[in-house]
């Protein structure tokens, strides 16, 4: 059995292309809402069920989201976002590492929204490991993966604004 990776995918599977692609049209704060209200509703019940009363993950999203909606300013979630972050580094096991991975990324995405691609991969390792066991194949890791790229490309455009004005910049250093 090989050794789990923290994150599933490469920068030129199809799926993560398509992604970009898709990224590279939209808003920062569209990137933001659009990956932490995946990582709410498929990310985030995952890391809950495995460590019961850490709010850390919960917090820093609910903290993206307000920035998103001009209630918070960048230096104003800081600490939320640290904490998050410490909760990422301290997870035990490889799905809720993973999970709690994927969650600090796309709320850090606020700061840099390049980070709103690196939680597609971590969520991909999360919900992999999760569903197919810690001893799979990396066949069955891939095809999960393959999956939640899809996912979150249909999340994407479900949410994108047409013509956007105003699109991220976004360096994709690969």
């Amino acid at each position: 059995m090989a050794k789990l990776r923290k994150m599933l995918g490469s920068a030129d599977h199809p799926g993560i292309l398509a992604l970009m692609r898709q990224m590279e049209t939209q808003s920062h704060k569209t990137l933001v809402r659009w990956c932490t209200d995946y990582m709410i509703s498929k990310i985030l019940p995952l890391y809950e069920a495995r460590n019961a009363g850490d709010t850390r993950p919960r917090e820093a999203l609910a903290m993206a989201q307000a920035w998103v909606n001009g209630e918070k300013t960048v230096k104003e979630t800081r600490d939320v976002l640290t904490a998050g972050r410490a909760a990422a580094r301290e997870a035990g096991d490889p799905v809720s590492q993973a999970a709690a991975r994927a969650m600090d990324s796309a709320a850090t995405s606020l700061r840099t929204p390049t980070g709103a691609l690196g939680c597609v991969f971590y969520a991909a390792a999360a919900l992999a490991y999760d569903r197919g066991g810690l001893q799979a194949e990396p066949a069955v890791y891939d095809a999960c993966a393959d999956e939640v790229f899809a996912d979150m490309l249909q999340k994407l455009c479900a949410c994108s604004v047409e013509n956007e004005p105003n699109p991220a910049k976004l360096d994709w250093g690969c």
